[in-house]
């Protein structure tokens, strides 16, 4: 979830910890499969699968649950599903837009839950390039500040990354949002790498360019909206350009 950053990876926190992990997990799998679907299953000349299995490793996937899904994917073992990747646009409630990535073996019935999920919860779909224009297709790393008793400090990242290709690097709390290209994201996580700086996950994602500021009122609405979304099963990524100050992510949080 690419919105209001801070909030994204508190809620990751807490989602682990739930009854979402499962969910979490199929998705994480689902794509370590299309990864080695479309690159094959060695992970040194695939470097999509190679993130995709490092992040499904930092979020307790179980290594059995991994290797089975490059093999579906890879074809070395029956029974992968052709996932199809489709992208819906749409506004939420106080206007903010939504881009909603999904991978599925069933267009209509992304199509029917994506425009229910929508509906019931204040938005609603838009026509193909209606608001995808607001986003732009970024690299992101995210690496945690403590790492083996040891601080990592915004210096620390920068130094390691300006040279591979780092734009910006933003302060989350417990950890840093490295932000590239999308095409410089694996000599950006491979810097950090090579200067011993460990990451949690390293992603192309869709990042806005600009933001609508929520309210007490207007930020539950947006988030009801996000979990509803990203509880479907098809449903990949939602990426939304809303943002929620400090100041108000406290009062909610109270």
């Amino acid at each position: 979830m690419s919105g209001h950053s801070k909030w994204a990876t508190t809620k990751h926190k807490k989602a682990v910890i739930d009854s979402r992990r499962g969910k979490m997990f199929a998705k994480l799998v689902k794509n370590i499969e299309v990864a080695a679907r479309m690159g094959g299953g060695d992970v040194t000349g695939n470097p999509t699968l190679y993130d995709a299995i490092q992040k499904a490793k930092k979020s307790s996937v179980p290594n059995d649950n991994i290797e089975r899904a490059v093999k579906r994917g890879s074809g070395a073992e029956a029974g992968g599903a052709d996932y199809a990747t489709i992208m819906y646009e749409g506004y939420g409630p106080n206007g903010v837009a939504f881009l909603i990535e999904c991978l599925t073996d069933n267009k209509n019935r992304a199509a029917m839950e994506v425009r229910t999920a929508m509906n019931r919860n204040g938005g609603s779909l838009a026509d193909p390039g209606s608001v995808s224009y607001l986003f732009n297709r970024k690299g992101v790393v995210i690496v945690p500040t403590e790492q083996d008793g040891k601080s990592v400090s915004e210096d620390d990242v920068l130094e390691a990354t300006l040279e591979a290709g780092a734009e910006d690097v933003n302060d989350l709390g417990d950890s840093f949002e490295v932000v590239s290209e999308a095409t410089d994201l694996v000599a950006v996580r491979t810097a950090l790498q090579a200067a011993g700086v460990d990451y949690d996950s390293a992603d192309a994602l869709f990042v806005p360019s600009m933001h609508v500021e929520l309210d007490e009122e207007g930020a539950p609405k947006v988030f009801r909206l996000v979990e509803a979304l990203e509880d479907l099963d098809d449903v990949q990524n939602v990426f939304a350009n809303f943002d929620v100050s400090d100041d108000v992510m406290a009062k909610l949080d109270a």
